[in-house]
């Protein structure tokens, strides 16, 4: 009779108790505490749904969450484009291609915070060369920690310049994995450049740019650091996005029951879109072969 060695789910066992302790243990807690009101350690009350029914009135965060989207969908209709048009243009072998690869990703290898604060510093009209130069010599009255659209831009341009690389480099490695001889038919049929983006290379890149879509969503969606180190969400609301929202909510006001319960909401938002994404790549993975 033959028997079945289960010793190498051993090796799984350190993983599971890792998650265990780093994300279901604290969701657990999130979720006990979305459903009581604390007042101390050893003071709390049951009430139910109430933190959930009162963020989903919560006119603020209603703001935040179409700031969010409007955020992440300017990103997306600006970084996929951008970064497939550098890919494009990048050179194809050679030390040349290994040289503009480091290049470009290079803004990737820089930590959130110190991306953060090299922009709140680029874009101070008074040391900064960026608003040194759209104030003095363009003429402009650039001010991020005043005029809300300013300080828009400012962590638009900022997200812009720290992730176009990361689609960069997907859309690179998809056009270099096209097969050599697709380009050759194309020459002998003396397709312009046009038609070889639009009916070989846009074709092959269809997952790859759904996993940029994917990857650039979540992250512009969760995006906390940058903006709350440049303009910690002002002027005004102008930036504040769902996670400065809640950690103003946490950490601000301590108020750790309807934190708890938006930090659920967010989360369920999150997991959704990403269900979107997912279903969509594997929508794309059953097509028929080309």
């Amino acid at each position: 009779m033959k028997t079945t060695n289960h010793r190498a789910w051993l090796l799984v066992l350190p993983v599971v108790i890792s998650v265990a302790f780093s994300a279901i243990l604290p969701l657990i807690t999130v979720i006990n505490y979305s459903v009581q009101d604390i007042f101390g350690p050893f003071q709390r009350v049951f009430v139910g749904g109430e933190w959930f029914r009162d963020t989903l009135r919560d006119s603020e965060l209603r703001g935040a969450f179409f700031r969010n989207l409007l955020f992440s969908a300017e990103v997306l209709l600006l970084e996929i484009p951008l970064g497939v048009a550098v890919a494009l243009a990048l050179p194809a072998k050679g030390w040349r291609a290994s040289l503009s690869l480091v290049l470009v990703a290079l803004p990737l290898l820089i930590p959130w915070n110190v991306v953060g604060t090299i922009w709140q510093i680029f874009g101070r009209a008074d040391i900064g060369l960026g608003g040194f130069f759209l104030n003095n010599t363009l003429g402009l009255n650039y001010n991020y920690t005043n005029d809300p659209f300013d300080a828009w831009m400012t962590v638009l341009v900022m997200d812009i310049w720290h992730w176009t690389p990361l689609v960069v480099l997907l859309c690179y490695a998809g056009l270099r994995a096209i097969p050599e001889a697709y380009y050759q038919a194309a020459r002998i049929d003396a397709a312009k450049p046009w038609a070889i983006f639009r009916y070989i290379q846009l074709p092959r890149l269809r997952g790859v740019l759904l996993i940029a879509l994917l990857l650039r969503f979540m992250d512009s969606f969760l995006i906390y650091t940058e903006p709350f180190v440049v303009t910690g969400g002002g002027p005004g609301n102008a930036t504040t996005f769902l996670s400065i929202y809640l950690s103003k909510l946490a950490v601000g006001q301590f108020d750790l029951g309807p934190a708890a319960a938006f930090s659920l909401i967010y989360f369920l938002i999150i997991q959704i879109f990403c269900f979107i994404f997912y279903t969509m790549i594997l929508n794309l993975g059953k097509g028929p072969a080309r």
